[in-house]
C-alpha cells in the first residue's frame, strides 16, 4: 500500500504574461484536464489541478507577484511523479511554464524540465490525507469490485430472494472467486512501507518529547503568548468585502458539475512577525494531529473532504489552501462552521481581514455571513482540475472498502447481514 504525497509547484508569471498563461489554461480546461495532461497515464494520480494566483498585495501592502501553480495528490515521491509527469505530458507543461522565468528553452531534456520543476517544490505546512494508504488503484479496485457485486445480485435476485443472508454472502463469495480479474480482493490491501511507518512512529513520539524538554519554557511562554494574541485581536480589522459578482460568476460556472469540488484559496498573512510565527506555528500543530489522528477519514468531525493543504508562499507573507471534497461549497462551508470553526479560526484568523476572532479560536467563523463573503471572496478559480474517480463521494469509497473488508473471512451472522446491507 503506497503513502499519499502533496506536489505543489510554484513559478512566478511576469506581469506582463498572466493573460497568456490564463488563457493557455483556460483552454486546457475546456479540453479537459485529464485529456490535455493524461494524468490517468501517470503513476497514482488521485488529484491534479493547474491555476494562476493573481498578485496582490501582503499584510503591510507590498505587491507580490503572479505566479502559476500546479498541485497534486499522488501515490509516489515527488521526483518520480514529476519526471512521470514530464513524460506523459511534457508538451502541454512546456505550454504553461514556458511564460516563466528560466523555464528550459525549446529543446530541453526531460531532465532538464524535471530539475527545474523540482526546483519550484514548495513544502505543506500541512497535509490532510482523508485515509492515508488508501491509494488511486485500490479505491478504483475496490469501486469495481462493489459493482460486479451489486450486478451479480441484480441478475440473481430470484433464486436468491428465498436464501439465508450466510448463503447469499456464500454465493457472492463463489462468484467473486471465480473471477481471476478479481482475484486481489481475497487478499488484505498491503500495509505502506515499513520504512515510511518507523519514520512516521518516529514522528509520533519525537515531536511531544521535544514539547516535554521545551515545557519550562512554553509554561512561561504561552501566557505571555495568549495576551499578545489578545491584544493583536483587539486591535484586528475585519473586512465586510463582499465578494464581486463577476468573481462569483467564474466561480459558480467551474463547480458542481459532478460529486466532488476544488477548493483553492489565497490570502495575505496580518503584517507583523508575531503573526506569522504564530500562524507557523499552529499549522505545525494542524500537520502533526491530521498526520496522526485524523488521517482516518474523519477531519475533527469533517468527513467529505478527500485532501486538503496549506502552504506559504511569498515568504510566508501570503497563504494557499486547497481541497478535494464532496457536495457544494455551501455545505461545505456549513460543515466547517458547525463543526470545526475553532480549527478555522486558530488558522485562518491570522489572515488579513479575517471576521474577529477572541482568544484565537472563538467568534470569527460563527459570524457566518462574514466568514462566507471572506472564504468566497479570496477563492480563486481552478482553470484545470483533474479527479481519478469524480463519482465517488468519501461516503461511497469507504463503503467499497468495507465491501472488499467483509467479503471473505470470518462474520458473524448479524455482521453478515450488515455487510449485505452495504449493497
Amino acid at each position: 500500500m503506497p503513502h499519499q504525497s502533496a506536489v505543489t509547484v510554484l513559478a512566478t508569471v511576469p506581469p506582463a504574461r498572466v493573460d497568456d498563461v490564463r488563457e493557455v489554461l483556460n483552454e486546457a480546461g475546456r479540453r479537459g484536464a485529464g485529456e490535455v495532461f493524461r494524468f490517468a497515464e501517470v503513476a497514482g494520480v488521485h488529484f491534479a489541478r493547474l491555476l494562476l494566483v493573481p498578485g496582490g498585495p501582503d499584510g503591510t501592502g507590498e505587491m507580490q507577484p503572479p505566479c502559476v501553480v500546479y498541485m497534486s495528490e499522488v501515490d509516489v515521491p515527488v521526483a518520480v511523479h514529476l519526471a512521470d509527469l514530464v513524460r506523459s505530458a511534457g508538451d502541454e507543461l512546456d505550454k504553461v511554464f514556458a511564460y516563466c522565468d528560466g523555464y528550459p528553452a525549446d529543446g530541453a531534456s526531460e531532465g532538464e524540465r524535471v530539475a527545474w520543476l523540482r526546483s519550484h517544490h514548495v513544502p505543506c505546512a500541512a497535509f490532510y490525507v482523508h485515509t492515508v494508504g488508501r491509494g488511486r488503484q485500490q479505491i478504483l479496485n475496490e469501486a469495481r469490485l462493489r459493482e460486479a457485486i451489486e450486478e451479480f445480485l441484480d441478475r440473481h435476485r430470484a433464486e436468491l430472494s428465498g436464501e439465508s443472508p450466510a448463503r447469499v454472502r456464500a454465493a457472492v463469495q463463489e462468484y467473486v472467486t471465480g473471477r481471476q480479474d478479481l482475484a486481489w480482493a481475497r487478499s488484505r490491501p498491503a500495509l505502506p512501507a515499513l520504512r515510511w511507518r518507523i519514520r512516521r512512529a518516529a514522528h509520533l513520539v519525537g515531536v511531544p518529547l521535544a514539547g516535554l524538554a521545551l515545557l519550562p519554557l512554553l509554561v512561561i511562554a504561552l501566557p505571555v503568548w495568549a495576551v499578545l494574541v489578545r491584544r493583536h485581536e483587539r486591535r484586528d480589522v475585519p473586512s465586510r468585502a463582499r465578494p464581486g459578482r463577476d468573481h462569483v460568476r467564474e466561480l459558480a460556472s467551474r463547480e458542481d458539475f459532478g460529486a466532488q469540488n476544488p477548493f483553492t484559496a489565497v490570502g495575505a498573512v496580518k503584517p507583523g512577525r508575531f503573526r506569522r510565527i504564530t500562524l507557523t506555528a499552529i499549522l505545525f500543530v494542524v500537520d502533526y494531529g491530521v498526520r496522526h489522528f485524523f488521517h482516518r477519514g474523519n477531519l475533527a468531525g469533517v468527513k467529505t473532504i478527500h485532501f486538503a493543504r496549506w502552504l506559504f508562499i511569498d515568504g510566508k507573507r501570503r497563504v494557499i489552501f486547497a481541497s478535494n471534497y464532496d457536495g457544494s461549497l455551501e455545505s461545505y462551508m456549513d460543515d466547517f462552521i458547525d463543526k470545526v470553526a475553532w480549527g478555522l479560526n486558530a488558522v485562518f484568523s491570522n489572515g488579513l481581514g479575517y471576521p474577529r476572532t477572541r482568544w484565537l479560536v472563538r467568534g470569527g467563523a460563527k459570524d457566518e455571513l462574514a466568514f462566507k463573503h471572506y472564504l468566497r471572496s479570496h477563492q480563486l478559480p481552478n482553470q484545470v482540475w483533474y479527479s481519478a474517480y469524480d463519482t465517488l463521494t468519501t461516503d461511497n469509497v469507504r463503503t467499497n472498502a468495507r465491501v472488499r473488508a467483509g467479503l471473505f473471512g470470518t462474520l458473524s451472522p448479524a455482521g453478515t447481514e450488515a455487510w449485505l446491507a452495504l449493497l
